[in-house]
Order: C-alpha cells, then structure tokens, then sequence
C-alpha cells in the first residue's frame, strides 16, 4: 500500500484495551490511532494523564513491546552520570573525543545540556564508559529500567545490544523521575528534569526526549517520551514507531504524529 493510500486510511478498530489497573479513554485511543496510522508506520501512542489517572493508547497490543531504548536512554544516562560524580552539573563540560562525525555540531567540546539537547551520541558513549558496566548495572537494577540487560558492547548497549524498554515502561520511568521517586539523589533528578526543558510558554512546559535506533538490516525503531506539565495536570507520553528501510518521513513523524494528538486533546497548545 502506497503512502497515499495510508493517508486516506480512517478509523481503525481498537482491539485490545490497556492491561493496567488505570481506566483507558476509548474514543481518544482510536483518534491517535487515526493520526498514527496516516503516517504509514507501525506503532503506538501511549499517554498517560497523572491527575485522572487514565491512560490513551493507540495501538494498545503494541505497549508492552520492548525494544531498543536508542537515545532516550540519555535521560536514564544523565542521572546515573550525575549520581555518580562523573559529571557535577547540568553544565559541566564533557570533552570532545576530536573525531570528526557527520553531525558538525557535536564535534565539540559540550556541556550536559548541550549534549542531551543535541542528542550526542559520542559525548554520551564516554560518560556511559567512565559510569562502568558495574555502576551503570547497579542503578538499572536498583530503578528496575526495561529489562535490565547491558548485554553487548559498553558503548551501544542501549543502541544495538541487549537493552530493551517498551512504551508503558517509559512512562512509568518518568511518572517516577517527574515525582522525584526514582533511587537518585533529588537534586540530580531535578537537574535531569531541567535538561530534558524543550520548550515552554506562558502556561505549559514540554520536557522530551527523542531515540532513534537502526539495525543492520535497516530496522528502524524510532521514539519520542516526555511530559507536558500544564493547568495544574502532567501529561506523559510515548511514542514508538517501527519500519524497515524507511522514507525520510520516519524521523519527524515520531514528534509530528505526536504533537498532533497532544494539540487535538487540548494538552499542548
């Protein structure tokens, strides 16, 4: 099927509701469905509203599926960094290695911030290898993140080794950090909160974070987590889209897809 004849695709059944405890809104699930299957992707839209406790999940049979966590890792990575010590504060410099890659701007020397902000991958690398395996295991276990498997090489295990994390995973791990609820001292939460900033206006703040992960035989699984902080409610989101060899539309409609459902709800103006 063309990308056309995706575009042109309504209503889907929902089939299976959400295997949790907190109450699912049905006609806002096959909404985002709507949205998300225009994009000719597979995938699901998990969003979770604190003060109701209710949760919108396209493609619900999909929630539960662990995959490469990519780099939303980095929010797990930059509290375990700070935790530690091998960084002190949001912006403390990490040093450039001095290979040159092809994204120019992160071939530099950048601050926490800068480098979560800009998703940089290689200044990440070496805070994940000072951290150690040993440390890094400890702190996965003791915040029960994903599968807790750092099985692979020490630098990519989150990019193509053994971690795994599914949607609803995501947004219990930022239910938790949002309420300071996760074993990390409460100023390295909330210094982590503070770098995951994407943008804010008079009455709302999005934190966020993206996570793109392509195996070699072109499987992508592409991610967009975060919240939205706004009229004195917290909406948690996770998006997940899955494709082989996909077009070059795959990349922004992990945030395109999702800023749109987010705006028809009212949650993000």
């Amino acid at each position: 099927m063309n990308r056309a004849a995706h575009m042109s695709i309504l209503l889907v059944c929902l089939g299976l509701l959400v295997s949790c405890a907190s109450a699912v809104a049905p006609d806002r699930s096959l909404a985002a469905e709507t949205v998300l299957d225009a994009t000719g992707f597979t995938g699901t839209l998990l969003i979770y509203s604190l003060n109701d406790d209710r949760y919108i999940a396209a493609h619900p049979q999909l929630i539960d599926m662990p995959v490469l966590p990519a780099s939303t890792f980095k929010i797990f990575s930059s509290l375990v960094a700070l935790q530690s010590g091998v960084v002190s504060a949001a912006d403390e410099i990490i040093p450039w290695d001095g290979i040159s890659r092809g994204r120019q701007e992160t071939n530099q020397d950048l601050t926490l911030r800068d480098a979560f902000q800009l998703s940089a991958v290689p200044h990440f690398q070496s805070l994940v290898l000072e951290v150690g395996e040993q440390t890094m295991q400890q702190m996965i276990d003791a915040a029960a993140y994903g599968n807790r498997n750092i099985g692979g090489n020490p630098d990519t295990f989150w990019l193509e080794g053994d971690l795994r994390i599914t949607p609803r995973q995501q947004i219990e791990l930022m239910t938790r950090l949002y309420r300071e609820q996760l074993p990390f001292d409460r100023q390295v939460m909330q210094t982590v909160k503070d770098i995951m900033l994407l943008e804010e206006g008079a009455d709302y703040r999005l934190r966020a974070k993206t996570g793109l992960a392509v195996s070699q035989d072109q499987e992508n699984t592409g991610w967009w987590v975060g919240w939205i902080e706004r009229d004195q409610d917290v909406y948690f989101f996770a998006t997940l889209l899955l494709a082989t060899a996909p077009d070059a539309s795959f990349i922004p409609a992990r945030i395109s897809v999702t800023r749109h459902v987010l705006r028809n709800l009212g949650y993000l103006p």
